[in-house]
């Protein structure tokens, strides 16, 4: 709104600048000052508009504006246009345009003042004498033209200033971003030298097991060791690309048609897991599948870790703006051995209310545990 006022004002300026030229030349001709000249009114008005309209159209064009200011002076005494043009002329010349202006001002003002002094009755009075000679270019050139050069000097400063201040947010963004990236670089190094290193040992082991394995069970745990621990890596692999490029390409994401896969590998392990789906099933935004996913995911990797075998019920409710997830087990005092980070379920909300759903999770009142989670089809 203020943008918008400001573009009508800076639109509206010059026209009311040569509204007001053409006003306070008429004024000054014959209405304020109480002189009536000896030439025809339309002869007054006509030259008065010429001053308005080149008033008006100062910003483009000063030349035209300074020559109307001119004649009209020394023709008629008429110092409104000229006034416009040595402000203006103080806001646009360079200091070549100012010396001339300058000498072309002084010049003007010594014809002025001799057709003046040379003349008879009010025009004689007013600019006839070298004081009021004085007065006037004062008036006219000098006062005008420093108002302008005050007002450019004082624009040069500010837009300095913001180019200034523009500089410094930039090499401030740039500077966040090079430190964003060092962390990122460190962060995929740490967990490459690390998590990768200790995940691809398990695979080796679990593939050295799986060929050595006694009996057919022991292989087969082996192997789903083994592709767990791969899918692992892939993953892995998605998260240090994310950290290592600020662009990256990334790799199918899952959605629910890979949560069966997923309840597999949990009952693989020795739990129980069932699934029900209520409502109408239909295909969702990927954002909305990929939640949903995830919430199932990290539901799972908790019970996995603090509740042993407890019997697991997924719940998929599809509704009409939203999309229900509930996973919860039943009461177990087992406990899966696995160190917990505390941070799985604060990431799994903010993850769920970055989509504008919602996130509710905690024990039951008949015991065990429950996620429960509400995530936006729309």
């Amino acid at each position: 709104m203020i943008d918008r006022a400001s573009r009508i004002v800076d639109r509206a300026a010059p026209w009311a600048l040569g509204v007001a030229v053409f006003l306070l030349s008429m004024a000054a001709t014959a209405g304020s000052m109480g002189v009536r000249s000896a030439l025809p009114v339309p002869v007054l008005t006509a030259v008065a508009a010429c001053c308005g309209v080149a008033a008006a159209f100062a910003r483009r064009w000063l030349w035209p504006l300074a020559a109307a200011g001119a004649l009209s002076y020394a023709w008629l005494v008429m110092w409104p246009a000229a006034v416009a043009a040595s402000y203006y002329a103080g806001t646009r010349l360079g200091r070549r345009g100012l010396w001339l202006y300058a000498g072309g001002a002084v010049a003007l003002q010594a014809l002025g003042g001799f057709v003046s002094y040379r003349s008879e009755g009010y025009r004689a009075l007013v600019a006839g004498t070298v004081v009021n000679v004085l007065i006037l270019g004062g008036a006219m050139v000098g006062l005008p033209l420093f108002a302008g050069l005050w007002v450019r000097a004082r624009r040069q400063v500010f837009d300095a200033m913001r180019e200034q201040s523009e500089q410094l947010l930039r090499e401030q963004v740039l500077r966040a971003g090079q430190a964003r990236d060092q962390e990122r670089a460190r962060i995929a190094r740490e967990m490459h030298d690390v998590v990768a290193h200790r995940v691809s040992l398990m695979v080796l082991h679990a593939g050295a097991l799986e060929v050595n394995a006694p009996d057919a069970r022991t292989a087969e745990a082996a192997a789903l060791i083994g592709g767990v621990g791969r899918q692992a890596l892939t993953n892995l692999r998605e998260v240090l690309g994310v950290l290592r490029s600020s662009d990256p390409v990334r790799g199918p994401q899952p959605t629910l048609a890979d949560l069966d896969r997923l309840l597999d590998q949990s009952r693989a392990l020795g739990i129980v897991v069932s699934r029900h789906d209520e409502g109408e099933a239909r295909p969702l935004a990927p954002t909305a599948e990929r939640t949903a996913y995830r919430v199932v995911q990290e539901a799972l990797t908790n019970v996995h870790k603090h509740a042993g075998g407890a019997e697991t019920e997924v719940r998929l409710r599809y509704r009409a703006t939203e999309l229900e997830v509930l996973v919860r087990n039943r009461p177990s005092t087992a406990d899966g051995g696995l160190p917990g980070s505390g941070w799985g379920l604060v990431g799994l909300r903010e993850r769920v209310e970055l989509v504008g759903g919602r996130l509710e999770a905690g024990p039951r009142a008949q015991g065990g545990f429950q996620v429960l989670a509400g995530i936006p089809t729309a």
